[in-house]
C-alpha cells in the first residue's frame, strides 16, 4: 500500500504544478470582472432583465419574459437569484461566475484538442478580452449562453474520446440550456452538429454514443419547435425583431442593392474583431492570427495520437463554420453579423483560432509571443474603444447614479411629474421607484402613467429608445397638456442610458424647450425641470 501511494504522489504533485499557472490566471481574471460589477451602475438592459424577473411567481416571470426578443432562461433564473440580493453586485454575480467558468471550460477543451501552450494562450485571451470582461459583469444572457455552449462542446469532446454515452447526454443537456439562453445558440447547435457528424463519419466505432447523440439531436429539434411556437412567432407578430433590425442593428445585416457583398464581409468581420478586443488595431492583428491558424490546421496532415482525437482539419471546420453560418444568416437578412454583442457566441471559436495561430507562428525570438500577448491585452483594456452603442466605464461609475437619485429626492418636490424615455424609465424603476414604470409591451395609449414613490412617472407607451430632437417635441406637447390640467405639479425630465446625441447639442436643444438648468451626473445622466411656458413666451 505504501509503495503504491509513493508512486501516485509524484503524479499528483505534477498535476498540481500543471494547474498552478492556469488557476493563477483565473484568479487574476476575476479581479477586473469583480471591479466592473461592483463599481458601475446597471445599464438599461440589465435593469429590464431584473424588472422582468421581479414578479410574484415563476409563471408571471415566464409570461413577462415573452415580451423580450430572448428565450426565458435568464429571467427564470433571476427570479430566484434575486432572493440572494438585488444590489448591482449581487445581480451580476451570476454572470461573473458563469463567465469565469466559461473561460476555464474552454481551457480544458483546448488542452484536449491542442496542446498546453495553446490552451494557456487561449485561457489568457478568454480571461482578459475586454468584451468578455464586460459580458461577465452584466445581467445579460451571454454569460449563460457561453457557459452552456462551452460545456456542451467539452462534454461532446469527452464523449467522442471516451466513447461515453453519459458524456454525450451531458453535452445534449448543456445544449438545451444554451438554446434556452439566447437564440444565437441555434448557430452553435448547427455548427457543433456538423462537427459531431464529421467526427462520427471518420470514427470506426459508434454504437451507443451515436445513438445517444441522435436522441440528443431530436431533443434539440423538439425544443426549437417549442420556442418557435411559444415565443418566436409571437415576437415576430409584435414586430420586435424587425424593429431592432431596422434601427441600430441595420448595419449588421446585408441589404441587397445598398451594400456591396465583399465590402460587407470584410467590413463586418473587422468590426467584429474590433468588438471582441475593443480596439481596432489589436482586433485586426487577432483576425490575421485567426486566419493563419485556420490555414495552418487545414494544411496540417499530421494524424492524431488516437482515432478518437480530432484531426486538425476537423478542428478547422469547427472553428470556421460558426462564422460562415452567421455571415450567411446576415446576408439572408436573418441575423446580424458585425460588431455587436449579439455575435458574442463567435468569440468562443475566434480565440482558439487566434491561440493556434499565435503558438504556431514561427518567429526568431519565441519570447516575443507572450510579451506581445500581454502587451496587446494591456492596450485593449487601457485604450478600450469598442463599437457603439456603449457607455464608457468612467461614465458608468455608480457614484453618478447615486448622486442623481439623491438630487431627485432632495430637489424634486413630492407630487411632481417625471417624464422618462425607455432607458431612463428602466433605470428609474430600479434605482428610485421600486417597480416598473415602463411598459414591457406597446400600449394603445400614447403615454403610460405610473406611481414612482412620491412622484408620478410618465413614459411613452411605445419603446422610445432615447429622447432626441426628432422625438422630444411630441413629449413636450404631452407635458403641456398634462400641465394645463394640473398646473400645481412641477414637471421634470430624467434621462439616462445610451444618450446618442452629442452632449452639447442635446443640452442646447433642451434649453429651447424650457430646460434652463440641466443637472448632469456624468455624460449619461440628465435631470432637468421643464419650464413649459418657455417656448410659448419665446414665440410671442
Amino acid at each position: 500500500m505504501r509503495s503504491s501511494a509513493v508512486e501516485i504522489l509524484p503524479e499528483t504533485r505534477t498535476r498540481r504544478r500543471t494547474l498552478l499557472l492556469p488557476l493563477c490566471l483565473v484568479a487574476c481574471g476575476v479581479v477586473p470582472r469583480l471591479i466592473l460589477a461592483r463599481e458601475t451602475f446597471l445599464n438599461p438592459d440589465e435593469a429590464l432583465h431584473y424588472l422582468l424577473s421581479d414578479q410574484p411567481s415563476l409563471a408571471m416571470a415566464y409570461k413577462a419574459s415573452l415580451t423580450t426578443a430572448h428565450p426565458p432562461l435568464l429571467v427564470l433564473v433571476l427570479h430566484y437569484w434575486r432572493l440572494l440580493g438585488t444590489s448591482e453586485l449581487a445581480l451580476r454575480t451570476l454572470a461573473l461566475l458563469t463567465g469565469t467558468a466559461f473561460c476555464w471550460i474552454m481551457f480544458l477543451w483546448l488542452r484536449r484538442v491542442a496542446d498546453r501552450a495553446t490552451a494557456l494562450a487561449g485561457l489568457t485571451l478568454f480571461l482578459f478580452a475586454p468584451s468578455l470582461i464586460t459580458l461577465s459583469a452584466e445581467v445579460r444572457q451571454y454569460s449563460l449562453l457561453l457557459f452552456f455552449a462551452a460545456s456542451s462542446l467539452y462534454f461532446l469532446e469527452r464523449a467522442l474520446e471516451e466513447n461515453s454515452p453519459r458524456m454525450m447526454l451531458l453535452s445534449s443537456c448543456a445544449l438545451y440550456l444554451a438554446l434556452l439562453s439566447h437564440y444565437s445558440s441555434l448557430i452553435f447547435a448547427l455548427a457543433i452538429g456538423v462537427y459531431a457528424l464529421v467526427r462520427f463519419l471518420a470514427a470506426r466505432e459508434r454504437g451507443a454514443v451515436l445513438g445517444a447523440w441522435i436522441v440528443g439531436q431530436l431533443g434539440s429539434v423538439t425544443l426549437c419547435a417549442f420556442l418557435i411556437f411559444t415565443h418566436i412567432l409571437r415576437v415576430r407578430r409584435l414586430g420586435l425583431p424587425q424593429g431592432i433590425a431596422d434601427t441600430w442593428l441595420r448595419t449588421s445585416i446585408f441589404h441587397s442593392g445598398e451594400d456591396h457583398l465583399l465590402t460587407f464581409i470584410f467590413g463586418r468581420t473587422t468590426r467584429l474583431s474590433r468588438y471582441f478586443f475593443s480596439h481596432g488595431t489589436i482586433g485586426v492583428a487577432a483576425l490575421l492570427l485567426f486566419v493563419f491558424g485556420i490555414l495552418f490546421l487545414l494544411r496540417d496532415k499530421k494524424k492524431p495520437e488516437s482515432l478518437h482525437k480530432p484531426t486538425p482539419s476537423q478542428i478547422a471546420i469547427l472553428l470556421a463554420l460558426p462564422f460562415l453560418i452567421t455571415l450567411g444568416a446576415a446576408i439572408a437578412g436573418i441575423y446580424p453579423y458585425g460588431g455587436t454583442r449579439h455575435d458574442s457566441l463567435l468569440i468562443m471559436f475566434a480565440i482558439p483560432g487566434v491561440s493556434i495561430g499565435l503558438v504556431r507562428l514561427k518567429i526568431r525570438w519565441p519570447w516575443l509571443k507572450p510579451v506581445g500577448l500581454i502587451t496587446g491585452l494591456a492596450i485593449c483594456n487601457i485604450f478600450s474603444y469598442p463599437p457603439p452603442p456603449y457607455i464608457p466605464r468612467k461614465n458608468q461609475n455608480r457614484r453618478f447614479m447615486r448622486e442623481a437619485i439623491r438630487f431627485v429626492r432632495q430637489s424634486v418636490p413630492p407630487g411632481s411629474v417625471v417624464y422618462v424615455d425607455h432607458p431612463g424609465g428602466l433605470l428609474l424603476s430600479y434605482y428610485l421607484c421600486g417597480n416598473a414604470v415602463v411598459p414591457f409591451e406597446s400600449q394603445s395609449q400614447p403615454f403610460l402613467t405610473s406611481r414612482c414613490g412620491d412622484y408620478e412617472a410618465v413614459t411613452p407607451a411605445r419603446r422610445l429608445w432615447s429622447f432626441d430632437p426628432d422625438t422630444f417635441p411630441g413629449t413636450v406637447q404631452e407635458m403641456r397638456r398634462r400641465h394645463e390640467l394640473h398646473p400645481e405639479a412641477q414637471v421634470w425630465m430624467f434621462q439616462s442610458g445610451w444618450i446618442d446625441w452629442h452632449e452639447e447639442v442635446w443640452i442646447a436643444q433642451l434649453r429651447d424647450y424650457g430646460c434652463y438648468d440641466p443637472q448632469q451626473f456624468g455624460p449619461n445622466i440628465i435631470v432637468c425641470r421643464m419650464m413649459l411656458d418657455a417656448e410659448r413666451l419665446k414665440s410671442n
